[in-house]
């Protein structure tokens, strides 16, 4: 069964003991450890994408936020609840593979918005 987007559930979604790491194994086979704040800051709600071009907000001090709780949304996406309320993000299997695949970029982005904003990854 697929989801709504085309994209398989995931084999399995595992959280890291500590809650800073899902790992996830795609339909595929295919492994990917995504960090909780790589997931915090590039959530694809509202709050953090906006509601059109040039909205994207960029969460500081989220250097050691974890993961509270992560909740099926059909069969086409989870909802992650994170350690300071954020709960507004669905990832869709898909968004979760783009995200994998691009989430040293991801990453590598956000520090450059944080530099040029002057913030920080500490809070």
């Amino acid at each position: 069964m697929t989801a709504a987007d085309g994209a398989a559930p995931p084999r399995e979604i595992r959280l890291s003991a500590d809650k800073t790491t899902l790992q996830i194994t795609f339909a595929s086979g295919q492994t990917a450890h995504l960090t909780a704040e790589v997931l915090r800051v590039e959530s694809p709600s509202a709050e953090v994408q906006g509601h059109g071009e040039g909205q994207k907000t960029t969460p500081a001090g989220k250097r050691s936020i974890t993961i509270t709780g992560i909740a099926p949304i059909g069969n086409y996406a989870v909802k992650i609840t994170f350690d300071d309320g954020h709960d507004t993000g669905i990832y869709s299997w898909s968004l979760l593979q783009d995200y994998a695949a691009r989430q040293d970029r991801l990453m590598a982005d956000y520090l450059e918005r944080l530099d040029s904003l002057g913030l920080s990854r500490d809070a």
